[in-house]
């Protein structure tokens, strides 16, 4: 065999921990304390010092094969959901997670099973196959969920639903408190006559509203029945809405402020009131929900809207899913509630005078 052949056949010599060793001049076990997070009060920072000096020379990184195989882990976890390729929100719960998971030394392999249950069984079991170290399962739109077959099998976290059977920790938008959030945006802006335009027969849809009403009651205020208007989530829903709202008839006798189920609802809203010749936000204020990329901050006015959190989300299931695996308990099946943000933009003006 010429040396050509060889060079091509053998490629090139990864370091070992043992080079590592000769080049700092210490004991293999030193190097690796030093990998294994083992080095305080094992040994002085100088010589830490000299070992990262030396891997770093060499271009050494550990084995994460062979770490794996010695702490029985594989240093990957498993992140299945429903819908990646088709939710606008997808790409900031997959970095959160990714981002925390890459931070504590694990890969995420990610599946898409486009919601179809059978799917979300067989990636379950090949992931289990491939030996992951624990599961986040997330859902792009907050609903209760049939917890996939395996999952109990090892450390699983759900994001952004709810287990049917309660059997699994959640981590979850904390929906109502958004909905006060809405309603004090109005509420703080001197609005009192303020209606509620789209939504679903869905979670969100009930806890934004349940929310909303809460922060008005607190101050007294109600919102008449026939002012939430359930059109929908799209753009058509918020402009039929709208143009019920505030149609023909005079301007006392229609709402100053609405509270939009989501930014595209949102987006309906101003348009009609373009059509009608309402002016956003002299004399109309309006607040959407989500922030949705590449839609929100466009509209006209951009739009004042209460974000749904994915990306931490995804950081708060993902650090979740490590704490168990790092202290080897299950964590207790409870749901955990974050946040809703505010963005502040330019459709919420004080209320109109009269």
């Amino acid at each position: 065999m010429d040396s050509a052949e060889e060079k091509r056949t053998t490629g090139p010599v990864r370091p070992t921990s043992r080079d590592v060793a000769r080049l700092a001049g210490v004991s293999h076990t030193a190097v690796s304390f030093v990998f294994n997070g083992r080095a305080e009060g094992n040994l002085s920072p100088a010589t830490q010092e000299r070992i990262r000096q030396a891997a770093e020379q060499l271009g050494y990184r550990p084995d994460p094969v062979a770490r794996g195989l010695r702490r029985r882990r594989t240093a990957v976890i498993g992140l299945v959901t429903d819908e990646i390729a088709s939710s606008p929100f997808a790409g900031r719960l997959l970095r959160g997670a990714m981002e925390t998971a890459w931070d504590s030394g694990h890969l995420v392999l990610t599946v898409d099973s486009g919601g179809d249950p059978a799917k979300e069984d067989a990636a379950v079991a090949e992931l289990l196959d491939r030996r992951v170290d624990g599961i986040v399962y997330a859902a792009m739109s907050l609903r209760r969920v049939r917890v996939p077959e395996g999952l109990h099998r090892t450390h699983a976290v759900l994001a952004n639903c709810l287990p049917e059977d309660g059997s699994l920790p959640a981590v979850v938008p904390a929906e109502r408190a958004g909905g006060r959030t809405a309603a004090r945006l109005l509420l703080d802006a001197g609005h009192r006559r303020v209606a509620v335009v789209g939504g679903l027969d869905d979670i969100a849809s009930a806890e934004r509203l349940r929310g909303f009403r809460d922060a008005l009651r607190a101050e007294g205020v109600t919102v008449p029945k026939e002012w939430v208007v359930r059109t929908g989530g799209e753009i058509s829903g918020g402009h039929e809405g709208a143009m019920r709202l505030l149609g023909p008839g005079p301007a006392e006798g229609r709402p100053t402020g609405i509270f939009c189920y989501n930014d595209r609802v949102a987006a309906g809203v101003l348009h009609a009131a373009t059509r009608l010749g309402i002016a956003v936000p002299d004399e109309l204020s309006v607040v959407g929900y989500d922030d949705q990329e590449h839609m929100a901050a466009f509209l006209t006015p951009p739009l004042t809207t209460v974000a749904l959190p994915h990306r931490a989300m995804g950081e708060a299931a993902a650090r979740l899913l490590l704490d168990a695996i790092d202290t080897g308990r299950t964590p207790p099946a409870t749901v955990r509630r974050i946040a809703c943000p505010v963005i502040t933009r330019a459709s919420v003006g004080p209320a109109p005078v009269g």
